[in-house]
């Protein structure tokens, strides 16, 4: 008997120095190795992250379960919304108010619309969010408030620096540099009154300082505006700055202030073949005799659109059957320009209508006598007809005195700018 108390007096006294020697471990042990029971400072970060407001297109998503969807063909929005159990008056009143705001027929097929349900059993609709593209979005409400209203997502511009060297086209060496072909029509419209697109050499070159786009700092927007562009062509650089005036307007122009536009575009197409240019005698391809060529021709596949190459208005827009249809616009007193053989004419284009250059007049056909689809431009000083590339054409207006200082501040700003972005890009 004695032997079983002594054991117990044993393992009573070793539990009891256990004891002492925990809560000695628990009052001074090293301060940096805390023996957490609940991890206050966790839980308080957790609390906070919830309380981060989840937007999405202006609305709390955290309220709510967010679906999205794409259109269907044969969808429309009363559709939609029957099938979530919208009732037919509040569908007929949101069409109504969106009388104003959108056209509800132009929901196309393949769009993206979200659905904002409740999270409780019944799982009511409250929002149906519809994207009219990457930037805008309409928003139905059909809670009790009932509205539509439409808005843009959050656009934001960054800079980029490209550069290239031409081995077969713009375009082509826009793609290999794995950049938007956008850019390769951009460069052309600064350029349109300088160089032949169609004509570039291989070791031609450029350099490009752009905007690239986001939406809402997440989603690829694409690109935007050249601001700043150097073309080498025939080992001659052309540089080009843009410039806003106080009026609004934007123009390019080189390191002197001179715009790089001219008063007539160098073709009345974008992108062109010269398959038959000014002369006095050539065998006509249909009458089958010789005769002088008047014109310049610009083979284009059937619907190209074609541009008047300087601003002026319509004196004519018919059909003969030598000229098919037709449109010829008088710039001022002593300059007039022609274009020939459309298989039609732009919305609006009629006699009086003026236009501004490089606005579409009509496109590419093979109307009157025309052996394929093409252009024949035509060209009058003081009403003679003459080759347009052997005139001397004036320039456009140079950047107006009062705005000279402030255009050499953005001269200097794009070009700092330019450093800087090689600078990163060879980092």
């Amino acid at each position: 008997m004695k032997k079983t108390y002594t054991k117990l007096y044993i393992f009573l006294g070793l539990f009891a120095i256990g004891a002492v020697i925990t809560i000695y471990y628990l009052q001074s042990g090293p301060k940096d190795q805390p023996i957490i029971v609940n991890d206050l400072s966790t839980n308080a970060e957790q609390e906070a992250e919830e309380e981060i407001v989840r937007e999405v297109f202006g609305i709390n998503a955290n309220d709510f379960e967010v679906t999205e969807n794409k259109v269907k063909s044969g969808e429309s929005l009363g559709l939609i919304l029957g099938r979530e159990n919208v009732d037919n008056l509040k569908v007929h009143n949101l069409i109504k108010l969106s009388d104003t705001v959108f056209n509800v027929r132009n929901i196309n097929v393949n769009n993206t619309y979200l659905l904002f349900h409740d999270k409780d059993s019944a799982h009511s609709l409250h929002y149906m969010v519809y994207l009219k593209s990457k930037l805008e979005y309409v928003v139905f409400d059909v809670s009790d408030s009932l509205r539509v209203f439409k808005n843009q997502r959050k656009l934001t511009k960054t800079y980029r620096y490209a550069t290239g060297t031409i081995s077969s086209s713009l375009s082509q060496t826009m793609l290999d540099q794995n950049l938007s072909i956008l850019l390769s029509h951009r460069m052309e419209d600064i350029y349109a009154w300088t160089i032949n697109f169609f004509a570039l050499q291989k070791g031609d070159s450029f350099e490009i300082v752009y905007e690239k786009l986001t939406i809402d700092d997440t989603i690829d927007a694409g690109v935007g505006n050249i601001v700043n562009a150097t073309f080498t062509h025939k080992d001659q650089s052309f540089n080009a700055y843009s410039f806003q005036s106080p009026e609004g307007w934007t123009e390019f122009y080189n390191e002197d202030g001179r715009s790089l536009r001219k008063s007539f575009l160098m073709a009345p197409l974008k992108t062109y073949r010269i398959s038959s240019k000014y002369q006095k005698r050539r065998f006509h391809p249909v009458q089958k005799r010789w005769k002088a060529h008047k014109g310049t021709d610009f083979a284009a596949p059937r619907g190209t659109p074609i541009m008047s190459t300087a601003n002026g208005t319509v004196i004519k827009a018919g059909y003969t059957s030598g000229n098919g249809n037709y449109v010829k616009v008088k710039h001022n007193s002593k300059y007039t320009t022609q274009y020939l053989h459309m298989t039609r004419f732009a919305k609006g284009i009629k006699a009086g209508t003026f236009v501004k250059q490089g606005e579409v007049i009509g496109y590419v056909g093979s109307t009157g006598l025309a052996t394929g689809p093409h252009v024949c431009y035509r060209f009058w000083v003081n009403g003679k007809q003459v080759d347009p590339y052997k005139q001397k054409l004036p320039d456009a207006e140079p950047i107006k005195k009062e705005y000279l200082d402030q255009f050499k501040e953005r001269m200097t700003e794009l070009s700092s700018l330019k450093d800087s972005l090689i600078a990163a890009t060879n980092e």
